[in-house]
């Protein structure tokens, strides 16, 4: 009697498939923790010294929040919301010019 051996090769490549996935994997994210660890500061809280940028406006950009754009030029939520009362923070339009200041 001659045995079927196609009917085991898809369980033995499922599992090879699925061993070699979580070692890659794996090794990728063992060496990210290790590089990433040793060359990153931890900050504790926002270190704010002021604008990061002297433009009196800013044009939003695909994806961008308003507290993303906070981050990104320096200038505080609050004051973004003063400056711009017009603007509705849950319907951003790409290109929409915001005031950074006065």
């Amino acid at each position: 009697m001659r045995r079927n051996r196609a009917r085991w090769l898809a369980p033995i490549a499922l599992a090879a498939t699925a061993t070699s996935t979580y070692l890659i994997v794996h090794a990728g994210l063992t060496a990210k923790s290790t590089t990433s660890t040793a060359q990153t500061q931890v900050l504790h809280g926002p270190v704010r010294r002021g604008p990061l940028t002297t433009a009196k406006f800013y044009s939003v950009q695909p994806g961008d929040t308003l507290s993303g754009i906070a981050h990104k030029t320096g200038v505080p939520l609050a004051t973004l919301e003063s400056l711009n009362p017009s603007i509705n923070p849950n319907s951003l339009q790409t290109s929409q010019r915001l005031r950074l200041r006065r």
